[in-house]
């Protein structure tokens, strides 16, 4: 009998895990255990029919606990992922905290899931939504062809910013909607403003009806967070430490599942119907790549869904052993809660 554990039960993805308990034919728990801040416990939230108290976070809530998934700030993880690891749980990871340590493996089931069960510390770790995004697609491609470089432009939506994202992009939408603006520069600025938005804003920019080229926080060359999470996360979970990555990291006004554009080069030859049959026959994937009918994949037929789905698949004119192709995945469900879930469920399976 095994015991799982919800840490952040209430918050947005932490409600994402519970729909997808819930949507199992089966789980392999005896007891599911929510747990978040003091100000959210005593709540009751419904799983799998049964309704459960929330416990506030602390060393007790992991009494007895197997397996504990976090969705929580860094720094809650940094500090509440080892107590919960001194408690005898493993824990699995949704935030930054560990991503990079050496130590603590960095999992999407479909590509590494063996790395899942070599675990120094007792932590195995969730990567970012972006780079999970792609990774069902590279990690079959690699398998088939070996991949050696990768250029990416992510579209990514306004959800991936959190609550707050969310809210100001409905806020502007709700300011811009029906104004006819967007014919003259500041247009849709003076909307927001005329709204009586504050100027802060999460995006930098404004988002609605527009496109920001930035996403995250700024490091070293110009270059911001989500871009080198790109780069070092795709490098480690494919056990590539010499893949070149380029990435440019775009938000975009939607407000849930991120797409992104793949330029992609492999050590073999590579061919559009080749691909085709690697990606049909990854059961987490969906194809939807028909040039002539004009139909491929979009945010807006992906979100609530668990699968990536890819299309768009060229073969590049002018780059050897390359190939181009558009993914999309929804950046709450396999982005962060379905594949922090699917690595419980890896671990209770071993």
């Amino acid at each position: 009998m095994t015991t799982l554990a919800i840490v952040g039960a209430t918050g947005a993805v932490g409600s994402v895990m519970i729909d997808i308990i819930d949507a199992r034919e089966s789980v392999p728990w005896s007891e599911i255990r929510l747990i978040a801040s003091p100000r959210s416990a005593g709540k009751r939230l419904r799983v799998r029919g049964e309704e459960i108290e929330v416990v506030a976070l602390s060393p007790d809530a992991f009494d007895g606990v197997d397996i504990a998934m976090f969705d929580v700030p860094d720094a809650v993880s940094a500090e509440w992922a080892p107590v919960a690891v001194a408690k005898g749980a493993i824990a699995v990871d949704n935030s930054g905290a560990f991503r990079m340590d050496p130590e603590v493996p960095l999992v999407v089931p479909e590509v590494n899931a063996d790395k899942a069960h070599e675990r120094p510390k007792g932590i195995v770790s969730n990567p970012n939504c972006t780079t999970l995004s792609m990774m069902a697609a590279l990690g079959a491609l690699h398998r088939a062809f070996g991949l050696r470089e990768l250029v990416v432009a992510s579209y990514q939506a306004a959800s991936g910013a959190g609550q707050e994202g969310i809210d100001r992009l409905q806020s502007e939408l709700a300011a811009v909607a029906g104004k006819g603006v967007g014919h003259r520069r500041g247009d849709v600025a003076e909307a927001i403003a005329s709204a009586g938005l504050s100027t802060e804003s999460p995006f930098n920019a404004p988002l609605a009806l527009n496109v920001v080229p930035f996403a995250g926080s700024l490091r070293d060359g110009g270059w911001t967070s989500e871009e080198l999470k790109v780069r070092n996360e795709s490098r480690k979970i494919l056990g590539l430490p010499d893949l070149k990555v380029s990435a440019t990291c775009v938000r975009v006004p939607v407000v849930t599942t991120h797409s992104l554009s793949v330029h992609a080069t492999f050590d073999t030859e590579v061919d559009v119907a080749t691909a085709h049959q690697v990606f049909a026959a990854q059961p987490s994937i969906v194809l939807v790549d028909e040039p002539e009918a004009k139909r491929f994949p979009t945010p807006a037929d992906v979100v609530g869904e668990d699968p990536t789905y890819v299309g768009r698949v060229r073969q590049a004119l002018d780059f050897p052993n390359t190939l181009d192709f558009f993914v999309c995945g929804d950046n709450l469900r396999k982005g962060a809660a379905l594949n922090t879930y699917e690595i419980a469920e890896e671990l209770v399976r071993s």
